[in-house]
């Protein structure tokens, strides 16, 4: 066939390059929908959106994963396995600090996707969840042996049970804390910064916390006494053991005793209940904050009492901290606003205490470690199932205070 002559050529539309396919699509929408599921939550988060994300249609994104179930149990695979690799590349027999940068560096680089874990034990099928914690357990066994070889629990009375056990989940949770917030920090600073807090972490000694955890009197939850009080402390254990999104209207009128439509002459949807939730959450810890601080006159004390007051307000309101800290994402923004604004008051007040305790610290550095303090917490309180006592809520304190390196 003959060549075409230059001006049908100019005159001719272009033919639409053909589309390349991406050779790693799955990767991107896996990475895509991390992100999402994290700043979203599992239940809000949509298909549509991860597919508008990677830049295709619903329909190619139904080819490579069936249903949003099996997109966010691969998303909960994928850091995991992350870590286990970075881990795998670490010899037997290296330092502390060696196992706890290769983990570090992989949390910080997935940052963005990270907070999936925050539900992934309500919404993975429990099949999916045992994979998930027997791939966990390898990261725990092998920072657990570093802690053992480099920090032996003290061998006198005080020793508590699995003690380097609890050290190095706690270590976990402030490295993983990273990935629960949005302070803005260079990369490498808060590897740095992370590694340094979970050392400290591991070089705690629990038993330490009987000599500086401070006694805390938190307000209780309020009596119900109204029927809208009696219909938030029914939702609030039902939203803990099962989500809120699997959560029913008729559920949460049969546990008060009402007719579903009888719900929205006291709350206008399921939503504000769950609104109403965090609001509590809020103000239990804001109390439990003026009365711990009133009369503590230094910057060191101040944070010894913040701490303890975080660690008892995690034991004695588990189900509703649980609840507002998995399913503030899920609000809309005119309802989670006045919530976000009370979190950021009561850090705010951990982070003037703790620069003026270590005043090399900037603003960014002392928020990164007041939210690895809080994550600490979260996985100390689930390793010893938040069994309430004396002894583990000073365990947990002196974990904290190891994170803040106070």
């Amino acid at each position: 066939m003959a060549p075409a002559s230059s001006s049908a050529r100019s005159t001719a539309p272009a033919e639409p390059a053909p589309a390349t396919r991406p050779r790693n699509r799955r990767q991107l929408i896996v990475e895509a929908a991390g992100r999402i599921f994290s700043e979203r939550g599992y239940h809000t988060a949509s298909m549509e959106e991860v597919a508008a994300q990677v830049g295709i249609s619903a329909a190619a994104l139904y080819r490579h994963f069936p249903n949003k179930y099996a997109l966010f149990a691969e998303c909960a695979d994928v850091m995991v396995d992350g870590l286990v690799s970075a881990l795998d590349e670490v010899p037997a027999g290296a330092s502390l600090t060696d196992v706890l940068t290769a983990l570090t560096r992989i949390t910080v680089s997935h940052r963005a996707s990270g907070g999936v874990y925050r539900w992934e034990a309500r919404y993975l099928n429990r099949e999916d969840r045992r994979r998930l914690r027997v791939k966990f357990q390898r990261l725990v066994d092998r920072v657990d042996e570093a802690v053992r070889r480099e920090h032996p629990s003290p061998s006198d009375e005080h020793a508590l049970p699995s003690d380097e056990r609890l050290r190095a989940v706690a270590a976990l949770g402030a490295i993983g804390s990273i990935t629960m917030h949005h302070t803005s920090i260079a990369q490498r600073r808060a590897e740095d910064l992370l590694v340094a807090s979970a050392r400290g972490v591991a070089a705690s000694d629990p038993a330490a916390g009987r000599t500086r955890a401070r006694p805390v009197e938190l307000p209780a939850r309020p009596v119900p006494r109204t029927r809208r009080a009696e219909i938030l402390a029914a939702s609030v254990p039902l939203f803990a053991r099962n989500g809120f999104a699997s959560v029913t209207n008729g559920q949460i009128a049969e546990a008060v005793g009402l007719t579903p439509s009888a719900l929205y002459r006291h709350y206008p949807g399921k939503i504000d209940i769950l609104a109403a939730a965090c609001l509590q959450a809020a103000a239990l810890l804001s109390q439990g904050v003026e009365r711990s601080l009133a009369g503590v006159a230094d910057p060191r004390e101040a944070v010894v009492a913040l701490a303890s007051t975080y660690v008892a307000y995690g034991f004695e309101h588990t189900e509703l901290n649980s609840v507002a800290e998995a399913e503030l994402g899920g609000l809309p923004d005119h309802l989670r606003r006045p919530v976000m604004l009370a979190q950021r008051e009561h850090i705010a007040v951990w982070e003037q205490q703790l620069r003026l305790v270590r005043p090399e610290l900037d603003p960014r550095q002392t928020r990164v470690l007041v939210h690895a303090g809080f994550g600490v917490v979260v996985e100390a309180g689930r390793a010893l199932r938040w069994q309430d006592g004396a002894a583990n809520r000073e365990a947990v304190t002196a974990l904290i205070l190891g994170a803040l390196g106070v």
